[in-house]
């Protein structure tokens, strides 16, 4: 579960926004933009808590933002099970 990053991180930081290929993205058309909404993230807690090593190695192995999707997989489960904390 050491899955090491293939990508060539220099030349992606190199790289200006002319340089990126957005041809797969829908335009950003003034009625989309008319809809948009600003999502601000909720502010994080520090917690400690005890996992398996090797579930805490596969998600440090995803990156840098290993502990954000640490988050997520607990905020999807407890929406998931929402009904059976009442």
């Amino acid at each position: 579960m050491s899955k090491v990053s293939e990508t060539d991180w220099a030349k992606v930081d190199a790289m200006t926004d002319d340089m990126i290929d957005t041809t797969d993205s829908p335009p950003l058309t003034k009625e989309f933009l008319a809809t948009a909404r600003w999502h601000r993230p909720r502010a994080f807690v520090t917690v400690t808590i005890k996992v398996e090593p090797d579930v805490l190695e596969w998600y440090q192995a995803q990156g840098d933002d290993y502990e954000r999707l640490f988050s997520a997989a607990l905020r999807i489960y407890a929406e998931a099970h929402q009904d059976l904390a009442r």
